[in-house]
């Protein structure tokens, strides 16, 4: 009996709020695949009902069981074409598509992108923030204890941070970065696309002060502009300043860093020369 050849696992990204954003290419392909695997088939069947879409929907979310997950490798190696779309946005960007292209891979199945909306980008674009260089963290833990661990340890991040919060989290996630990070620049958007779009830009003690008052509705993305070369945070001298050169490597061992680069980085911070704190550590 003829193997058939696999099939193609396709990644449609879907509007993040206008309908208007979805891309022809992903229409199509919607159309053609023999299946589209959703985050949330009651919501991606009302943008399949938009655009008169008739493809078979399955469901493949953080709660689908490993048999589901199989289910749908086994139907791509019989040679049927899938598309794994999420509730906005792209597949695989904090939603569980990421386990699927994984396994996929591993398959030897192809996986192909098929590029559209995206809020973490849409949102960095209008912040007025860095653009050149910037990392994506997603959500932040819902316990105050490891949100603030999280954030202890990107104080020191250069480039533009990018995070996912809920309405209901976001006063309580903007008064811990200003605790952890200092008053920075940052933008609060909500509702990227929508008719209630917002975006608010100012320091994170103004857009705190603000959202007490005003309290945010819809899909949250916050944009913190990174430490400025040179700069050392308040929080940061009084973690140090009575600490012993060797001391203060060890707290920065500690937090992750090699020996090398915690006697490079507490040079950088104290403005001494590397040798000095070498010197010290190493007596």
């Amino acid at each position: 009996m003829e193997r058939k050849e696999p099939g193609t696992l396709y990644l449609c990204a879907t509007p993040i709020g206008n309908l208007e954003d979805i891309t022809l290419r992903v229409l199509r392909i919607l159309k053609e695949v023999d299946c589209i695997a959703a985050e949330d088939t009651r919501h991606t069947r009302k943008l399949l009902s938009h655009f008169e879409i008739h493809t078979p929907l399955t469901s493949y979310h953080s709660y689908s069981s490993e048999s589901k997950e199989e289910s749908l490798i086994q139907r791509l190696l019989q040679g049927q074409n899938i598309a794994l779309v999420s509730d906005a946005g792209l597949p695989g960007i904090s939603d569980p598509g990421a386990d699927l292209v994984r396994q996929a891979l591993a398959e030897n199945i192809k996986v192909v992108p098929v590029p559209g909306p995206s809020a973490s980008l849409t949102a960095l674009v209008a912040s007025g923030l860095p653009t050149h260089k910037f990392v994506f963290e997603g959500f932040l833990s819902n316990q105050r204890k490891s949100r603030k661990k999280q954030l202890q340890e990107l104080k020191r991040e250069q480039r533009t941070l990018i995070f996912y919060e809920s309405p209901h989290r976001l006063t309580d996630t903007l008064k811990d970065m200003l605790e952890e990070l200092g008053d920075r620049p940052c933008a609060v958007a909500r509702e990227l696309t929508k008719l209630h779009e917002e975006i608010k830009r100012g320091k994170l003690s103004e857009l705190l002060a603000y959202f007490i008052e005003n309290h945010p509705r819809g899909e949250i993305t916050i944009i913190v502009g990174g430490l400025p070369e040179g700069e050392i945070t308040a929080a940061e001298v009084a973690e140090w300043s009575d600490l012993s050169l060797s001391d203060h490597v060890a707290l920065l061992e500690a937090q992750g860093l090699d020996k090398k680069e915690a006697i490079k980085q507490v040079a950088k911070i104290r403005g001494i020369p590397k040798r000095e704190v070498y010197a010290k550590v190493h007596t």
